[in-house]
């Protein structure tokens, strides 16, 4: 994978946010660090660290965060994908990680894209179960894990348009890497074509 980037302690903004519709928003940043109650970290099934977005949440969290996920394997063992755990934020700004584990790109045809929904749903019912009103999440699956980014964004819009129906979050944000990403979240999102 790709070595892990510091998080800023600022968000480096490369386009405004926009509203998707009743507080959930996305945006596009160079790096996961939005101010938020919660960041959703898309990690593996051992909860120790890899590349992307999970080595940059536990280098720039730093120790604890990687102390209470061990902590979290010994009690209760490896996190499978579409599951999700909580921890500390470390030195994040955001109170607390939430890290889920979405599915490996197997073509389709391996139950994928119901693992990415639970991975966005489990994460969402955590945030929620914590009283974390505000949450940013990266695109899970889409980096290492081959996930094909316009399918990944139907499912993780649709369910997050579809678990705030019911009100409770101030906001939901998903933080894309760069401007590609972005551009085929709205695309997918003008189009409406969320399953």
């Amino acid at each position: 994978g790709q070595p892990p980037t510091r998080l800023p302690l600022q968000g480096d903004e490369l386009r405004g946010s926009q509203n998707i519709a009743d507080g959930v928003a996305f945006a596009a940043r160079r790096h996961n660090s939005p101010k938020t109650d919660a960041i959703v970290n898309a990690a593996n099934s051992s909860l120790m660290g890899g590349g992307g977005v999970d080595g940059a949440v536990h280098l720039s969290g730093g120790p604890r965060i990687l102390l209470e996920c061990k902590e979290i394997v010994r009690r209760r063992g490896r996190c499978e994908p579409g599951q999700a755990v909580i921890t500390s934020g470390g030195n994040l700004q955001a109170g607390f990680v939430i890290h889920t584990v979405g599915p490996v790109w197997h073509g389709g045809t391996a139950g994928e894209p119901q693992v990415l929904k639970d991975a966005y749903y489990n994460s969402l019912q955590l945030a929620k179960e914590n009283g974390l009103k505000t949450v940013a999440f990266p695109s899970i699956s889409t980096g290492a894990y081959g996930y094909p980014v316009k399918e990944a964004a139907q499912i993780a819009v649709a369910t997050i348009v579809d678990y705030i129906k019911e009100p409770f979050f101030q906001e939901v944000r998903i933080v894309l890497f760069n401007e590609k990403i972005f551009k085929i979240y709205e695309d997918v999102l003008k189009g409406r074509e969320y399953k």
